[in-house]
């Protein structure tokens, strides 16, 4: 028998090793479990994938394991399967693969499930309790007979009063102290207490939970369709409260690790137990803990971000996809999976149902319901007396402004506050400004690293890249003809300088990551708007997903134009998604609620359509685009992306590769390129890449699987770093 083992190299193959000495070549260990082997001079810990009775590397030069960890898996059949169905279709080292499924303290050989320290009768002990009473230690001798009843061990937590009574025993060889893992306690776990919701169903939810309840012991994808918010998680609430009484285990994910918390707070109000949290934001030992929580079962419900679609739940009955639009599901660096698309081949790998929610779904999503793949559900209204909002334009042409903030949307604001309304005002676009300018000779600070310019943050009294991360503080004057410097444009540091000034008696809060960096001040920020001590609310993107402000009642966007005419195909689609939900926060319960868009194109058709059709209007037409344009979900892409700190031997290795591939390529793909990147350096760093294009999935995965190893074999310069990306989210 033959060990295949799985190792976290970037090496795209599994390593054989024979059995580890003095197993029993009869006995073979199961698929998943964790193998200790030597790799040149280190000790590694990877995963059994296979145990085939030979191997293509000669019987000399094979090296024994050096000890399989696991009596057990350490993942979940279906996760197992669809890691190694992952690896393939991403193209991506399969060690890398399942490393990114498990904590860094199982990489590193802790043990799977939490350990237990007992106390053991030893022989010693049983020899004493044979003997006669000895009057001079009763407490001993009855602690030793207690032992002894309960089957001659006792956990150490139950007997921590004791515990010096214990150490005693321990001493005079009596009693020994074991460790022991549990074995897995889902079947003897009850499930968690659900506390009724006092919240009443709308008629449009009520059937929404009742279709999905109906197919909760079989796949089935459901795109939960609802207007912001129409309380799609009051549904996905009551559909998993019938996963769990039917015994099994929810999955939920959410775009980023800001949403969590108050998703979170929401669900242990409902259940009593059995809620775990995973995400990169938790501390190793949380992670830890959460991830045994799951593969032991006493986790119910695991909330987390795109990689807890990994986390082992041997009782899975229900996956919730939150925000399934969300381009967070997809990770851009190391292993490029998309977490939504492997949720739903989780779910149907475990033969159960899952939810995709959004107020503004995913092309590829609209096209699989009107193929029939999934089923759609739509919540059109809002519960109660909340109506979605009025929307409307603001032509910047016309309109004279104050650093950005046209006249129309200041006299809007001012009525809005005075009837006790909140405002929020979305820029995404952080730092003070994002140009320092000379109008003398017209130089732009720009970043020595990147092809961008530097940012300023007045408040830090610096300029920063927000590509590479390079600072330095701010100039005084132009080092080319020393002039004064200007700022031009504005962020949201800006902003809320000018809102400060005109709203004097209005507190406000600014919300973008420089300032809810640090543990716990996203959560203060937000307390603020909620319990209504800021009146006015400025932020970037992060104020668009999830958030309930009951007394927003005007929403503000102040430039909409950023993605009106960017390169990227799916521009116009992220665009309108942003619009739609930060349009959302606005009249959620009684307050009217009002949205203003600034911009300078207001005759544009996607803007038009929009106010005129709503989301539902945009993505048909957008849909229809895509299908005469042939671009995804009409057809299928991968981007092979390289970078080197040298451009002309960048182009000489992608054109060598796009060469292989030309070759290589039947009638059914296309190899495009090589093209820079939009952005050509950053980081010190020269970007291209290639665009492979295919109208038939199965051609371009047949493609890049003889493509990758021709790549490989090339020539490459010492630096150049490249990686396939399937499915991109991102051509620039």
């Amino acid at each position: 028998m033959i060990l295949q083992v799985a190792l976290d190299t970037p090496l795209r193959r599994v390593f054989d090793y024979l059995p580890p000495a003095g197993q029993d070549n009869r006995e073979k260990p199961e698929l998943g479990v964790r193998v200790r082997v030597p790799f040149g001079r280190q000790r590694l810990i990877g995963i059994l994938v296979a145990t085939p009775l030979d191997s293509a590397v000669p019987a000399s030069k094979l090296r024994e394991a050096l000890e399989v960890l696991d009596e057990r898996p350490v993942l979940d059949p279906v996760t197992f399967d669809l890691l190694l169905w992952a690896a393939e279709y991403y193209h991506h080292p399969v060690g890398e693969v399942f490393a990114a499924a498990l904590p860094g303290s199982l990489r590193a050989g802790q043990a799977t499930l939490a350990t237990t320290q007992s106390w053991v009768l030893t022989p010693a002990g049983r020899q004493e309790l044979a003997c006669p009473a000895n009057r001079r230690a009763p407490l001993q001798r009855a602690l030793l007979a207690e032992l002894a009843e309960h089957g001659g061990s006792a956990e150490r937590a139950g007997a921590a009063p004791r515990l010096g009574l214990l150490r005693t025993l321990a001493k005079r060889g009596w009693i020994a102290a074991v460790n022991f893992a549990p074995d897995d306690p889902l079947p003897a776990s009850p499930p968690p207490g659900v506390r009724e919701s006092d919240v009443a169903l709308t008629e449009a939810q009520a059937q929404v939970v009742e279709a999905i309840g109906a197919s909760m012991l079989q796949f089935r994808a459901h795109l939960l369709y609802g207007v912001t918010g129409s309380g799609k998680t009051e549904v996905y609430l009551r559909v998993i409260a019938a996963a769990i009484a039917h015994g099994g285990q929810a999955l939920v994910l959410v775009p980023e690790i800001a949403l969590t918390p108050q998703l979170v707070e929401r669900f242990r109000r409902r259940f009593s137990s059995g809620v775990v949290v995973l995400h990169s934001g938790r501390t190793g030992s949380e992670r830890r803990d959460a991830w045994r929580a799951a593969h032991g079962g006493r986790a119910r419900i695991v909330i987390g971000t795109r990689s807890a679609v990994f986390a082992s739940l041997p009782k899975l009955a229900l996956i919730v996809v939150d925000e399934e639009h969300d381009a967070s599901y997809k990770q851009h660096e190391g292993f490029r999976y998309s977490a939504r698309d492997l949720a739903v081949l989780r779910a149907r790998g475990a033969h159960v149902p899952i939810i995709l929610g959004s107020a503004t779904p995913s092309l590829e999503t609209l096209e699989n319901v009107a193929v029939g793949r999934y089923t759609k559900h739509r919540l059109p209204q809002r519960p109660g007396a909340a109506r979605v909002p009025r929307m409307s334009l603001v032509d910047l042409r016309k309109h004279a402004s104050e650093q950005g903030v046209s006249t129309p949307v200041l006299q809007a604001m001012r009525a809005h506050l005075e009837s006790g309304g909140q405002v929020i005002v979305f820029l995404n676009r952080r730092g003070y400004a994002p140009s320092l300018f000379c109008s003398s000779c017209g130089w732009v600070a720009p970043c020595a690293r990147c092809d961008a310019r530097m940012t300023l943050h007045r408040g830090a009294q610096q300029l920063r890249c927000h590509h590479c991360g390079a600072h330095c503080p701010v100039p005084v004057i132009c080092a080319n003809c020393g002039h004064a410097l200007n700022p031009v444009g504005q962020g949201t540091e800006r902003i809320e300088e000018t809102l400060s000034r005109l709203f004097p008696a209005a507190p406000l809060a600014r919300l973008d990551s420089d300032t809810a960096s640090g543990r716990g001040a996203m959560e203060a920020l937000l307390d603020r708007v909620r319990s209504g001590e800021a009146r006015i609310l400025v932020g970037t993107q992060m104020l668009t997903k999830g958030h309930h402000f009951p007394d927003v009642s005007l929403v503000v966007i102040l430039d909409a134009d950023q993605g009106l005419f960017a390169s990227d195909f799916r521009a116009t689609e992220r665009l309108a998604q942003t619009i739609t939900q930060v349009a959302g926060r606005a009249g959620r319960e009684a307050r009217a609620g009002e949205v203003m868009i600034q911009t300078e194109f207001p005759e544009h058709p996607l803007l038009n359509r929009l106010i005129a059709e709503g989301y539902e209007g945009f993505a048909a037409s957008a849909l229809e685009e895509r299908r005469q344009a042939s671009w995804p979900p009409y057809s299928r892409l991968a981007m092979l992306r390289a970078e080197a700190k040298d451009s002309g031997e960048l182009d000489a290795f992608l054109k060598a590769a796009a060469i292989q591939g030309r070759a290589l390529a039947d009638a059914a793909v296309k190899v495009l390129g090589p093209a820079s990147a939009l952005m050509a350096r950053r980081a010190d760093h020269f970007r291209a890449h290639l665009l492979i294009e295919s109208a038939v999935r199965a051609s371009l995965q047949r493609f890049l699987a003889a493509w990758l190893p021709l790549i490989e074999a090339l020539p490459a310069p010492a630096g150049l770093r490249w990686a396939i990306d399937v499915d991109p989210l991102q051509v620039d």
